[in-house]
C-alpha cells in the first residue's frame, strides 16, 4: 500500500478497531495530549505528534507479547509513513525492541509514555481527582516514593529526559500541561 498523510480521525478509528479497553484509550489520549502540547511548545507538527501519541500502543491490547512489532505491521499495511511507524516502534526501545529514539518526536514519546501513568496516579489520589490543580512538586514528591505507582519505570523516564536534554521537573510540567488539555477525555 502506498504511504499517505494520515488524519487524526483515521488514526482514532484504527486505534478503536484494535482496542476496546477504556483505560488504554484514556492512556492514548493522555500521551496524545502531551505530545500535542510539546509539539506546539517547540514548533513541531502537532497533528503528526498527536497521531503518533494516539497510536503508540495500537497493538498492546490484542498482541501484548508482540508489542510494537505488531503495530509496525499494522501501520505498514495501512499505508502510514515510515516516520510515524518508527516513532511508534521506538517507544519500546530497551523494553521490547532495539529501535533507539532519535528524533525529537521519538525521544519525547519515549520520555513521557510512563510519566503520564505516574501523573495520572498522583492526580487520582488528590481531593479534586484532577490534573487541573496538580503541581509539579506533588508529582516530584511521589516520584521519590518508590512504593507509589511502583509499576512506573522511573529509570526509563530519567533516561528519556536525558535523551531530550531537559530537567525531570520540566518534563513533569509538560506532562501535566498536556494532560490538562485532554482532561475531559481522560476523566481527570
Amino acid at each position: 500500500m502506498t504511504e499517505h498523510k494520515p488524519t487524526y480521525e483515521k488514526a482514532l478509528a484504527l486505534f478503536k478497531e484494535f482496542n476496546q479497553s477504556e483505560g488504554l484509550l484514556k492512556h492514548a489520549y493522555a500521551v496524545e495530549g502531551v505530545l500535542r502540547y510539546r509539539a506546539r511548545k517547540i514548533g513541531e507538527d502537532e497533528e503528526k505528534w498527536a497521531i503518533v501519541g494516539l497510536l503508540h500502543d495500537l497493538d498492546y491490547e490484542r498482541f501484548p507479547e508482540q508489542h510494537c512489532h505488531k503495530s509496525q505491521e499494522i501501520l505498514k499495511e495501512r499505508g502510514f509513513p515510515e516516520e510515524y511507524i518508527r516513532a511508534v516502534v521506538s517507544h519500546g526501545w530497551g523494553i521490547c525492541n532495539d529501535v533507539e529514539p532519535k528524533t525529537e518526536l521519538e525521544k519525547t514519546l519515549y520520555a513521557i509514555d510512563e510519566l503520564t501513568g505516574l501523573v495520572t496516579a498522583v492526580a487520582i489520589i488528590r481531593p479534586s481527582r484532577s490534573v487541573a490543580d496538580l503541581e509539579v512538586k506533588s508529582v516530584m514528591k511521589k516520584w521519590k516514593d518508590k512504593a507509589f505507582a511502583a509499576g512506573v519505570n522511573r529509570s526509563l523516564i530519567e533516561q528519556g529526559a536525558a535523551l531530550l536534554g531537559v530537567e525531570l521537573s520540566e518534563l513533569v510540567n509538560d506532562v501535566i500541561m498536556g494532560m490538562r488539555e485532554v482532561a475531559s477525555k481522560i476523566g481527570l
